[in-house]
């Protein structure tokens, strides 16, 4: 029996990185629920002082617009606590639709989709 090598498993691989087929460097990071992906680069994300992405969104209601920066890793039940300081609302009367679906506080914002310069919209709750 003779046993093949392939180059494709013997690669190099750096700490936190790999080499793609084009020369190209690949970042890897890990979700908050332990999947490991590819790294998104946006090049036009603003950075605060410890490297970290910001993100602005635009929160709406019935009468005001509020623009809102904040880490996309973030979850809505912390946009819900930054909205409380704009808006006068607890974060219990508040209900944050995102792409028509109301939104938990445990979730994260990255993980729905949530983008630079996305909107929501923000409701007052019936609870």
């Amino acid at each position: 029996m003779i046993k093949l090598r392939s180059k494709r498993f013997s690669r190099k691989v750096k700490s936190n990185s790999t080499i793609n087929n084009n020369g190209g460097e690949i970042k890897w990071e890990l979700r908050p629920g332990g999947m490991l992906v590819q790294k998104r680069e946006c090049e036009n994300n603003i950075s605060n002082s410890n490297g970290e992405a910001i993100i602005t969104l635009r929160v709406s209601t019935v009468s005001n617009c509020h623009d809102i920066s904040i880490q996309p890793t973030s979850t809505f039940g912390e946009l819900k606590m930054m909205l409380s300081i704009v808006t006068g609302l607890e974060p219990k009367e508040q209900r944050l639709l995102f792409r028509g679906k109301e939104r938990e506080d445990y979730e994260h914002l990255h993980m729905v989709g949530v983008r630079d310069k996305d909107k929501l919209l923000l409701f007052l709750s019936n609870h």
